[in-house]
Formats: C-alpha cells, sequence, structure tokens
C-alpha cells in the first residue's frame, strides 16, 4: 500500500476496472477484437491499446516512434493525434499480443503503485502535461473506468456501473457540471438546474446561476428549478464522456420545465476530452 492513503482510493478503483477489463477480453476470440465501440474511430482492440499505451506513458516507458495514416477521420486535434499513436501501433496485433500486453502492463503498473511513496502533490508528468501525482492517478482512475464500460457496451457485457471507478468518475464529472449550465448553455443569472439520476449509483444535485452568472453546485433540493434533467447514470455518463448525442438517448432523458435551456445544456454536456 502506498504510503499516503489519500492515494489510495483512485488507486484501488483503477485496480478494479484494470483487472476487470483483463478479464473481458481475456476470452475474446480474434474477431471480436473488431467490434466497434462508442469511441469514434475505435474498436474494442484500439480501446485496449489506448489503455495500455497510457499506462506505459505512466510507467515512464519511451512513446512509440510510428507515422499515423492520413485518413483517420476521427484524428482532428492535436491531442488526437497524441493519442491514437499508441492505438495505432497496435492494430497489427493480434488477441494473445494484446492480452499478453495488457497482463504485462498491469503487472507493472501495480508494482509501481504498491511502492509510490512520493507526495500526492508531486508534479509527474502526463498526456496533458505536468499534473499532480494525485491528479493523475484520479484521472487513471476515470480514465480505465469509462474504458470499461465502453468496452462492457460493444461486448454486451453490462456491470460495475456502481464500483469504485464509477464513484470517482461522478466526481470529477459533477465538477464540471457548473461550467456546462453556466458557460457552455448560458443559463440565465438567478436560476437553478436540477438534475435527478437514477439507476446503480443514483444522485440529484442542483446547479444554482447566480446574478454574476457564475455556476455553483449544490446537494440540496431547490424549489422551483428553471429545468430538472431526469436520466439514469449510464446515460449521464455516456454523455458527458462525449459517447453520444441527446438526439441518440432522447428516450433515455426526461425533461421538466425549460425546454431550450435544457437543450442547450445537453447539446454542451461532454466535458472529457
Amino acid at each position: 500500500m502506498t504510503v499516503h492513503p489519500s492515494l489510495q482510493p483512485a488507486i484501488d478503483a483503477w485496480t478494479h476496472s484494470i483487472e476487470a477489463i483483463s478479464e473481458l477480453v481475456n476470452p475474446l476470440v480474434e474477431g471480436e477484437w473488431n467490434r466497434a465501440t462508442e469511441c469514434p474511430g475505435w474498436s474494442v482492440r484500439d480501446v485496449v491499446s489506448h489503455v495500455i499505451g497510457f499506462e506505459c506513458e505512466m510507467l515512464g516507458d519511451p512513446r512509440p516512434i510510428h507515422s499515423l495514416p492520413r485518413d483517420l477521420y476521427h484524428v482532428n486535434s492535436e491531442f488526437a493525434r497524441y493519442v491514437e499513436v499508441q492505438v495505432d501501433v497496435r492494430r497489427c496485433h493480434t488477441a494473445p499480443e494484446m492480452t499478453s500486453e495488457l497482463e504485462y502492463t498491469i503487472i507493472r503498473r501495480s508494482r509501481q503503485l504498491r511502492n509510490e511513496k512520493r507526495d500526492p502533490e508531486t508534479l509527474v508528468r502526463s498526456p496533458v502535461g505536468e499534473v499532480t501525482l494525485s491528479r493523475a492517478l484520479t484521472t487513471r482512475a476515470l480514465d480505465v473506468w469509462v474504458h470499461e464500460q465502453d468496452l462492457r457496451r460493444a461486448l454486451d457485457q453490462p456491470g460495475n456501473l456502481d464500483s469504485p471507478g464509477a464513484h470517482i468518475t461522478r466526481d470529477v464529472l459533477l465538477k464540471g457540471l457548473p461550467g456546462v449550465v453556466a458557460q457552455r448553455a448560458k443559463a440565465p443569472a438567478n436560476s437553478a438546474v436540477v438534475f435527478d439520476v437514477t439507476g446503480p449509483l443514483e444522485f440529484m444535485r442542483t446547479v444554482r446561476v447566480d446574478a454574476d452568472g457564475n455556476g455553483k453546485l449544490d446537494a440540496s433540493v431547490s424549489l422551483g428549478p428553471a429545468v430538472t434533467i431526469s436520466l439514469d447514470w449510464e446515460t449521464y455518463l455516456r454523455l458527458a464522456a462525449g459517447r453520444v448525442r441527446r438526439t441518440a438517448v432522447a428516450d433515455k432523458v426526461k425533461i421538466d420545465g425549460d425546454q431550450p435551456l435544457a437543450e442547450a445544456i445537453l447539446a454542451n454536456f461532454a466535458i472529457t476530452p
């Protein structure tokens, strides 16, 4: 166990999710690795490649020297190009090669995390630049759990929607909610928007917009909100992680109140890169 207990929840969540990914993909036959996921342009193999690649970078391994093809329609930014290198370099790998590399990476990374003695505020390298160790581990827990869910949907094997990774992901996504409501959707001053989320991970949160147009997250119930948006936790995740558009899950979202405001919120709901 790490000497800093504050890091342990993220490490435990990461461990739970990455081991779940390994269990999901180990029995897959070659063709199943090519199943499409909700990540644009990515198959099951590509999602696992992404997870392996980022964990290798956290281990300090050198990045692959690899030129991307020019016809990857989903690669539309420098960050996307950065991410895609670790994915594209493994597109020719067989199922046994993928599972072997995943297992070996899990062993190496687990050993590194067990021996982690740095202060949580230590700056470490990450794909988005230098961040604190605490933030890096939280981000890895979120990323691995979200991709576990991508794989589960692609393989039709639902589960772990209330796992430790789910709780960390919920808390991170909620931090972005005031910005979605106040800055992106331009909710009016002195208004409130309620999110009523059901399912394996239930919660209700209110975003209150003050007189200056700034949003603040509140766990208390609001009387007379401008709009209440009700949806299940998996749909909330898929929207917040940019996996689907509002129109694709229209039957899973209930809106009470200001319809145009709700539509503006849902159109700007994705907050993960």
